[in-house]
């Protein structure tokens, strides 16, 4: 007998396929709020607390109230895991400003909106990671709040298409500069000459990747120096080592950038060093 997935919308556990929000509210209207992904291993939410802390910062930034409390929200959470009975899988949460006669301004009585889901998969590709993954450079047409975790995602859709469409697993988006900020649903690394690994500095041009923190950290504690600063596609390409991280993607290397191979065309020995450090990271109890 298969399982009836289930979600959580505003206060209320449904069938998935009876899943539904009102018309009216401001995230199907005006994309007005913000999501958070987390990965589940083993029935475990990983690094929760710092998914908690991005939450809460995108929520300030967007002045939408917190809907419930951590505590509150982690029995959400972990309900719904439960409910779907995911062993290996995602988590999605998604609030909004909420329900109110559509204007663009701030309604003064809607409240926050609540969906949860959970289902299985959502993991790297075993393939992926063995052998590398290609992107594709794309033009940055992101607003300037990139380090918001918006639900208004859809040049990263765009992004994300013409990377398929080129037979790319990833596009990485560049600015006026030639520099690159970061993936259409990623964080971008490299390499470099002398053995660093390089990732855009925090800012309003990327989203703080949990992953890539999560990830910074392994490496500082094993010696390996981490330098932020951006690089261009041209320093990309010409890379010791490429890779991406993020939720879904864990760590995974980069082969080949548009027509450029990088370096051999294998995973290097660095990326292959973080791929064993985060996977360590994920087997360890929180």
């Amino acid at each position: 007998m298969s399982l009836s997935r289930i979600a959580y919308v505003n206060g209320r556990y449904v069938p998935h396929h009876a899943a539904g929000v009102h018309i009216e509210d401001r995230g199907y209207q005006f994309a007005d709020g913000v999501y958070e992904v987390m990965a589940i291993d083993n029935r475990r939410l990983v690094d929760m607390t710092p998914h908690y802390d991005r939450l809460e910062r995108s929520l300030r930034e967007l002045r939408i109230e917190l809907p419930m409390t951590r505590a509150a929200l982690d029995v959400v959470l972990h309900e719904v895991v439960r409910r779907n009975r995911v062993r290996n899988g995602i988590v999605y949460l998604q609030v909004t400003r909420g329900v109110a006669t559509r204007d663009h301004p701030f309604p003064k009585r809607a409240e926050p909106a609540v969906v949860v889901t959970a289902r299985r998969g959502g993991r790297p590709n075993p393939q992926n990671r063995e052998e590398g993954v290609a992107v594709v450079t794309v033009p940055d047409i992101r607003w300037a709040r990139c380090d918001i975790k918006s639900v208004s995602l859809l040049p990263n859709v765009l992004a994300k298409q013409a990377a398929k469409e080129a037979g790319g697993f990833e596009a990485w988006q560049v600015d006026a500069d030639d520099m690159i900020t970061e993936g259409s649903s990623t964080n971008a690394w490299i390499v470099d000459a002398d053995g660093n690994l390089v990732t855009r500095p925090l800012a309003n041009t990327i989203l703080s990747g949990v992953t890539r923190l999560v990830l910074k950290q392994l490496a500082e504690e094993s010696d390996i120096r981490v330098v932020e600063r951006p690089f261009s596609v041209e320093e990309a390409k010409n890379a010791r080592e490429a890779f991406i991280t993020s939720t879904t993607s864990f760590v995974t290397p980069v082969v080949r950038i548009d027509d450029r191979v990088i370096a051999n065309g294998r995973p290097g020995s660095t990326t292959t060093r973080l791929i064993e450090l985060y996977d360590q990271h994920l087997a360890t109890p929180a």
